[in-house]
């Protein structure tokens, strides 16, 4: 997923190298592979319809819905912005303005519920010049940017605060309804998630296990959190992350779905796939979760978008695309459906925003 910043991108590269191969867990039992022509709406994509394209060049994806389902806020780099940065647009592509400083790296951008503030974290502290991406000496590895911290502001991008200080990445908030905030962070020294209060305080580390844990989103009730992640046994596999996030790095693994209550506790697995699975957020009535994954390819060339119940049963495959399909986001409604997708790009590597009506 195209990012060079933070953890999408990796997944992009993923797309473009081999990754996990596929394997399905004894939880999780398929449903509806329904064969179909790849990209569009008819034959397989039987839950979507009227697709619509709202960016159009460039690299855009992570387009979150306001609260009131009203408008978006996505991230994009293109030719005459090189580093992401953080735009908001009407739900027809309209209206499209950057909110975000224009410096450095920016990620992760959301609304708080009224309104009338956004959230996003940003490198631009640590430089105004987009920050270095890591050489091939280790491989292929990720950088996990200790300058990025978490920043709000009016939805005018106006008013900018910064609401985290520590040392370490801080990355991919995002917000409850009551407007608590949910977050990455590597601040003890292990790729955690963590909550905070809408103004930064009252943190809370709600993870504490070896490993990549992050993405998280809340229910819509607030009641529970999704994320991404991967607990690691001691072994070289475990080292070799360690080392790495010493190094700001990060290699990409098998990522699984996991859900907890929203203090940490009575933490889950969903998914047991064995492959990489990523950006998982809720369907409006909090018992299913939509997410992205290369299981069903073991090349790790093509993403598609999956839903599951929330015990891990009745996995049906969205999406039947044959290239990259990720981060969906359903709309507040439940009607429609926005993702971030490779799918009738005109320039090799463009990742578009799309949305579709979505039928139950």
């Amino acid at each position: 997923m195209r990012r060079r910043t933070s953890w999408w991108v990796g997944v992009i590269g993923l797309v473009a190298m081999a990754a996990a191969g596929c394997s399905g867990g004894e939880s999780v039992t398929p449903v509806a592979e329904r064969p179909g022509p790849s990209g569009g709406t008819e034959g397989g994509e039987v839950h979507l319809t009227n697709m619509r394209q709202l960016t159009f060049g460039g690299e855009n994806a992570e387009a979150y819905y306001a609260f009131d389902g009203s408008r978006l806020i996505f991230q994009t780099s293109r030719e005459d912005v090189p580093c992401d940065q953080i735009y908001t647009m009407d739900l027809d592509g309209s209206d499209v303005q950057m909110v975000s400083t224009g410096d450095g790296r920016t990620t992760c951008g959301y609304f708080f519920p009224d309104g009338e503030s956004i959230l996003y974290a940003s490198t631009h502290l640590g430089g105004a010049e987009c920050p270095p991406e890591p050489g091939f000496e280790m491989g292929y590895v990720w950088p996990i940017y200790d300058s990025y911290d978490i920043f709000t502001a009016n939805p005018d991008g106006s008013g900018l605060t910064r609401i985290t200080d520590t040392d370490g990445y801080d990355a991919e908030a995002t917000i409850g309804p009551d407007g608590r905030i949910v977050f990455t962070s590597v601040r003890d020294g292990d790729m955690e998630i963590y909550s905070m209060n809408g103004d930064g305080s009252d943190v809370r580390r709600l993870t504490n296990r070896p490993g990549p844990d992050g993405g998280p989103f809340f229910s819509p009730d607030g009641s529970k959190i999704v994320f991404r992640g991967q607990e690691l046994a001691p072994g070289p596999e475990l080292d070799d992350y360690r080392s790495l996030l010493e190094q700001g790095l990060y290699r990409p693994t098998a990522l699984e779905i996991f859900v907890m209550d929203a203090d940490g506790g009575n933490l889950r697995q969903v998914t047991d796939l064995g492959a990489a699975s990523f950006a998982p957020f809720w369907h409006p009535e909090g018992e299913q979760i939509i997410f992205s994954s290369n299981w069903h390819n073991p090349e790790g060339r093509n993403f598609d978008l999956f839903m599951i119940n929330e015990d891990g049963t009745g996995l049906e495959r969205i999406t039947f695309g044959d290239t990259f399909d990720g981060f969906p986001m359903f709309s507040p409604d439940g009607t429609h459906l926005v993702f971030a997708s490779n799918r009738g790009a005109r320039t090799e590597g463009d990742t578009n925003v799309f949305i579709a009506d979505w039928v139950e």
